[in-house]
């Protein structure tokens, strides 16, 4: 029986390793502190041991056949695939694929294994969405080359109630003030749209809720262009609009002003220390406390239209809260993650590197699963 390596026990990774103990997997966990693990699995009986983490524990306890999985900080991730590589080992992560990591794929192919990321939420969970509009469309009889396609998926970590910041952190700051400062490149009119200065591009993006329409601000971010591929969009189809980005409550560039005008006239030399000092200081103000419960809102969307006619018009909107089973981020985090492991186990997922799975069947486990979480999950057809 192949054994999984659960690789950090953090925020976004409980729900995930719990779903898998509880179905009789095999499962050694890894963390730094290992009280800290213990205390999150408490109450869990299952096949499970605790060992302090270090790339020495895995190379000690993983076997050929078994699974790696890396929810450690993404820096991690590549030394812990290359690690798996070397010991005919599959590995799975909830990040994007880097250009380290896409370097590993035709050892990968060689050794027949799997190196699945890409599987969490964001990305992850809206691949699998952008799988299912995409082959929903192409399947139907309006569907041309010819049209003019428009794509959009946003996503947003939030708190439940919006704060006067608009905004709560679950981890470190650092991160989110990193991403403020990335060039984002997307397609917007039939061109390339580079952005260097996310807060320069927020627009308000109304979304059809339970209680009527409601309006947030969103921003691109990272590069959207690779993804054209990614969901089969790369078949001559006219594109006019294409972006992957953020979702924030509305008023979130206001109350972020301030802290735009400091990320954009840092001296790059004091820039790693300001930002550093900056995050521990939004750490203390704008954390989440004990009870407090965060919000998920994800949505894609595809458009089509026939000169100015729109024919087609389909969008997931998935909108959920924290509960007793965990945080909303960490649920659809992790048991996504899970939903990979159990893919690889059955073999139902190809050899080399790769992002969450496009097949059919596999994009229908995700999407339900997803819907099992959350409180809210529809697709909407706006021309019904």
């Amino acid at each position: 029986m192949a054994k999984i390596h659960w690789l950090g026990t953090g925020l976004s990774a409980i729900p995930g390793l719990k779903k898998l103990i509880e179905k009789g997997n095999s499962v050694i966990v890894y963390n730094r502190t290992v009280e800290t693990a213990t205390q999150a699995l408490l109450e869990i009986e299952g096949d499970y041991q605790i060992v302090p983490f270090s790339l020495k524990a895995i190379e000690k306890n993983a076997k050929a056949g078994d699974i790696v999985v890396s929810m450690l900080p993404g820096n991690f991730h590549v030394p812990v695939a290359e690690l798996s590589l070397s010991l005919g080992a599959h590995f799975v992560s909830s990040s994007y694929i880097s250009d380290e990591m896409r370097s590993l794929n035709n050892s990968a192919i060689e050794k027949s294994l799997c190196l699945v990321n890409e599987v969490g939420l964001d990305p992850g969970i809206d691949h699998s969405m952008s799988h299912a509009l995409v082959e929903d469309y192409k399947n139907s009889s309006v569907f041309s080359a010819e049209n003019k396609h428009s794509f959009l998926s946003y996503c947003g970590g939030l708190s439940d109630v919006p704060n006067d910041f608009c905004y709560k952190f679950s981890w470190s700051p650092l991160g989110v003030l990193k991403a403020l400062m990335s060039t984002s490149v997307s397609i917007r009119d039939s061109q390339i749209f580079t952005v260097t200065k996310p807060w320069e591009s927020v627009e308000l993006y109304p979304l059809p809720m339970p209680w009527g329409e409601d309006e947030f601000e969103v921003y691109p971010n990272r590069d959207s262009l690779p993804f054209i591929d990614q969901y089969q969009m790369n078949e001559g189809l006219k594109i006019d609009q294409f972006v992957r980005g953020t979702l924030r409550y509305k008023g979130w560039k206001n109350a972020w002003s301030d802290i735009f005008s400091e990320v954009d006239s840092l001296d790059p030399q004091e820039e790693e220390e300001r930002l550093k000092i900056l995050s521990d200081d939004l750490w203390k103000k704008y954390s989440y406390q004990e009870e407090e419960v965060d919000r998920v809102i994800l949505t894609v969307e595809l458009k089509v239209k026939n000169d100015s006619e729109v024919i087609w018009h389909k969008q997931f909107l998935l909108d959920t809260l924290g509960n007793h089973k965990g945080s909303a981020m960490a649920q659809l985090v992790s048991c996504s993650v899970a939903l990979a492991v159990e893919a690889v186990l059955n073999k139902e997922i190809p050899s080399g590197v790769t992002a969450a799975p496009h097949q059919s069947e596999l994009v229908k486990r995700w999407l339900n699963q997803a819907d099992d979480i959350s409180d809210h999950f529809v697709l909407i057809d706006h021309l019904s």
